[in-house]
């Protein structure tokens, strides 16, 4: 089964599940994981007819305890408030901190489809609705602090109580240390000691702990979520579902206080771009709002759910790893709507969609990210055209979804190593390549006379030469990126080539010199080699054609096998001195053949 399906299998009635965050800066792409991971359940169930909702929460009433990047000046003063009290930062429309970052959040939930129930934790407690666990939190302290050493062997003094107020003299609610409860107020310090990151005023006083005058510490607001709501699956992360992390302490906190189970717990990996957070020359990358920039929403949906939680997901932006990723969407999404997946393929397909939209032609991302680049090109032009009919909607917006996408790639995260860039004048490093790449350069081009100049007839005669040459089809298409792009790999070389002018082509491939008799040995073989690969070839050739040719005092025969396939195969002898009248022949003997001196 598909891991939703398992987490499907263990829920029985109706469900409510529970994701929240904490918005004190832009959010990380990493927060995206659990965002989707409970989307899938939730999706996964309501496909199964179970009854189910999916709230998220804001956890805006946590203090201001670390400052954006780059806002140092204007959030500094506001360290220890809750976040719903901070002002945004210049500029914003939003009304406070919290709702300008989540803001942002949110608009990437629309895009992505996920669907929730949204709450804010100012509203949940200024509106009374936590007062009741919080009072009962309160009257068990003496079980809290038993918990915390039991569970996570993290002692509190006997006069702690978990529950922190907002200061009524400075407004701090992440400085303040409740000391005592009486069932109606609760004794507290602001402490300009209490956190290295915010200095408190000072004041002491008393206030009530209901309608919003302070919050719990998050792992009792866990519980108190899932008691109030009630909450039936929450999933978290790896970070907090350590043996006696913070997840083990709010569950025993939960059994302990009101004799009730923990939420189904479906514990995730951490999101990683190349082993690392992510990041770029420009600083872009981090957040979720530059993820869903970069991916095209069904991808971006695929990315994080396909993988298993509890296995992390390690995306590689450079130019190899951003392609894998869109292949290997396309690969499911063709076997999924053609009938030809497995239902795990269809699961991960249909998790990934936005809406059904049935079978569709999608553009190649790499041939994409090679179009983008060429000015001179129209890319919807050059896809219909290798469609072979018109685009229909569907297609033509998830074309329009991969141009966004290649070109947020190519300006922010492509190497200058990654970048097609036609060169205008041959590279200086194509003067590295070796006798046999510069000799297939010569044959290819003068082999495209009378070519179809289209993508599938360019590589068929790529790959044909490449075996008259002879050399390795790598080392062929290298010498084409190089000389063309000045780089090593590239988008699929025929459609390259069909790109382009068919004048420089011809040009650019004959600009190199080649050394005849270097040549000749960069791509001979021996005698042996020779008879051991006819032996295995043997019975798949047609016939050999031979010719015998002299440079100097240097020979070579080159053999032309003919295979019952059509394909042609060449391979070269070389001998210093005058060979043997019958040297050519003796080693195809028993093989159909004729040949020339030349």
């Amino acid at each position: 089964m598909f891991w939703t399906e398992d987490v499907a299998a263990k829920c029985s009635g109706a469900q409510i599940i529970n994701d929240s965050k904490t918005p004190s800066g832009r959010v990380h792409v990493g927060a995206l994981r659990g965002v989707l991971i409970h989307d899938a359940i939730f999706r996964t169930l309501r496909e199964k007819g179970v009854e189910a909702r999916y709230f998220f929460g804001v956890d805006d009433y946590d203090p201001l305890d670390e400052i954006p990047a780059g806002k140092g000046e204007h959030f500094e003063k506001f360290l220890g408030q809750p976040l719903c009290n901070v002002p945004p930062p210049d500029g914003s429309a939003a009304s406070d901190m919290a709702e300008h970052y989540i803001g942002e959040f949110f608009e990437v939930f629309e895009e992505l489809g996920v669907r929730v129930e949204k709450y804010r934790m100012r509203d949940v407690y200024r509106s009374g609705r936590f007062n009741a666990a919080i009072d009962t939190i309160l009257r068990a302290a003496p079980t809290v602090r038993r918990v915390y050493k039991e569970v996570s062997n993290s002692d509190r003094h006997e006069t702690w109580f978990p529950f922190q107020t907002i200061c009524e003299q400075c407004g701090r609610i992440g400085t303040t240390e409740v000391y005592a409860y009486d069932g109606e107020r609760v004794s507290y310090r602001c402490r300009p000691d209490m956190v290295k990151w915010a200095r408190g005023c000072g004041y002491e006083g008393a206030t009530s702990p209901f309608d919003g005058r302070g919050k719990l510490p998050w792992k009792l607001e866990w519980v108190a979520k899932w008691v109030t709501f009630p909450v039936t699956i929450e999933g978290a992360g790896k970070d907090h579902s350590t043996k006696g992390g913070s997840r083990d302490v709010s569950a025993a906190c939960l059994r302990a206080i009101f004799g009730k189970e923990p939420p189904l717990n479906v514990p995730y990996e951490f999101f990683l771009v190349g082993g690392a957070k992510m990041s770029s020359s420009r600083g872009v990358g981090a957040s979720a709002r530059d993820m869903a920039n970069l991916l095209p929403p069904e991808v971006l949906r695929f990315l994080m759910t396909r993988t298993k939680p509890n296995s992390p997901v390690n995306f590689d932006v450079h130019e190899e790893g951003i392609i894998k990723l869109f292949n290997e969407f396309d690969r499911y999404q063709l076997r999924a709507t053609t009938g030809q997946g497995t239902p795990d393929e269809g699961c991960v397909y249909r998790l990934a969609e936005l809406t059904p939209e049935g079978a569709y032609f999608n553009a190649n991302f790499q041939l994409v990210t090679a179009l983008v680049q060429m000015p001179h090109l129209d890319v919807v032009e050059q896809v219909t055209k290798r469609k072979g009919s018109a685009l229909t909607p569907v297609e033509q917006r998830h074309l329009d979804q991969r141009i966004a996408a290649a070109r947020m790639w190519v300006e922010h995260y492509a190497s200058e190593e990654e970048k097609t860039r036609l060169q205008e004048v041959i590279p200086t490093r194509a003067a590295e390549l070796g006798c046999a790449q510069r000799a297939f350069l010569r044959q290819l081009a003068e082999s495209l006379d009378g070519v179809s100049w289209e993508d599938d007839a360019l590589q068929s005669r790529i790959f044909e030469v490449a075996r008259l040459t002879p050399i390795e089809q790598p080392q062929a298409f290298r010498a084409i990126y190089r000389v063309l792009l000045d780089r090593e790999s590239g988008p699929k070389a025929g459609n390259l080539l069909a790109f382009l002018e068919p004048g420089f082509v011809r040009t650019r491939f004959q600009e190199l010199a080649v050394e005849e008799v270097a040549f000749w040995r960069e791509t001979a073989v021996s005698e042996t080699e020779l008879q051991d690969w006819l032996a295995k070839q043997g019975e798949k050739i047609e016939s050999v054609d031979w010719q015998l040719r002299q440079n100097g005092s240097v020979f070579c025969v080159e053999y032309l096998a003919v295979f019952k396939d059509g394909k042609r195969q060449l391979k070269r002898l070389m001998v210093e001195g005058q060979p043997a009248e019958d040297w050519p022949r003796t080693l195809i003997a028993g093989l159909p053949s004729s040949g020339s001196i030349s």
